[in-house]
């Protein structure tokens, strides 16, 4: 049962490592606040809403709520462990696309909203629009927007070279 007075820090929460980054920041946030940190993923069906309503499968939607329902709760425990944030947390898994669910999410201008605001290039904006743009615009609370960890570069750098010096075997796939 959620308190309309209670202050919240609204955290989008998607996997990645610019999302991790925004969750620790977020708990750090609700710790300095005393405040509830709410942990947000928002998931749609394949093909989108349009796709979905066009070719509806029920049993589909059932397991697509359950990935993500996984897929929250391990980005969860990848960044606090069994420890936990060390906060009183909720977690929230939402139809829907991400920057709507993330503002839905919020109480009001008491609450604070977190998200990762990495680094993007003209073909990734074009494709995917800015969540983080999109609560800028769209959001009634403050909105803290986390650039990525400096060592997601590094570790971006690391993959390149291991894909670049070490080709893949595709008789290891056929097995």
């Amino acid at each position: 049962m959620e308190r309309a007075d209670e202050r919240r820090v609204v955290a989008g929460v998607s996997g990645t490592l610019g999302s991790l980054t925004a969750l620790h920041r977020a708990a750090a946030e609700a710790r300095h606040t005393d405040a509830v940190l709410r942990a947000v993923l928002a998931w749609s069906p394949p093909g989108g809403e349009l796709g979905h309503r066009s070719q509806p499968w029920p049993e589909l939607l059932t397991e697509c709520r359950r990935v993500a329902d996984d897929r929250l709760l391990r980005a969860v425990d990848t960044a606090f462990g069994p420890a936990g944030p060390g906060v009183p947390m909720e977690t929230l898994v939402v139809r829907g696309t991400p920057g709507l669910a993330l503002v839905a999410a919020t109480n009001g201008p008491e609450d604070l909203l977190v998200v990762g605001a990495g680094a993007r290039g003209g073909l990734r904006r074009a494709l995917h629009p800015s969540v983080a743009r999109y609560c800028l615009a769209h959001a009634t609370c403050p909105v803290l927007a986390v650039p990525p960890s400096p060592l997601q570069d590094d570790i971006a750098a690391v993959h390149r070279s291991i894909s670049w010096h070490m080709p893949l075997n595709t008789r290891e796939l056929a097995d």
